[in-house]
C-alpha cells in the first residue's frame, strides 16, 4: 500500500510498500517492507482505497 497525507488539497508521499498501519496515541504508526517503522504525529486515517492500493491520512482537527 501507498501512503499519503493530505495536505492543502494535495496529496504528499508518505510511505511505499506499506505493510502494517496501527493508530496510536499520537498518530499512525507505519511499518514498511524496506525500512524502519515510523510514526507519523498528528493524523488519522481518512481512507483506504484497496483497489488503488493507497492510504490517505489527514491532520487530526
Amino acid at each position: 500500500m501507498t501512503v499519503l497525507l493530505e495536505k492543502d488539497g494535495r496529496e504528499e508521499l508518505v510511505a511505499e510498500q506499506a505493510s502494517l498501519l496501527e493508530a496510536v496515541e499520537n498518530g499512525v504508526r507505519i511499518d514498511t517492507l524496506f525500512e524502519a517503522p515510523r510514526v507519523v504525529e498528528g493524523v488519522l486515517v481518512a481512507s483506504i482505497d484497496f483497489l488503488a492500493g493507497k492510504v490517505i491520512l489527514r491532520g487530526k482537527p
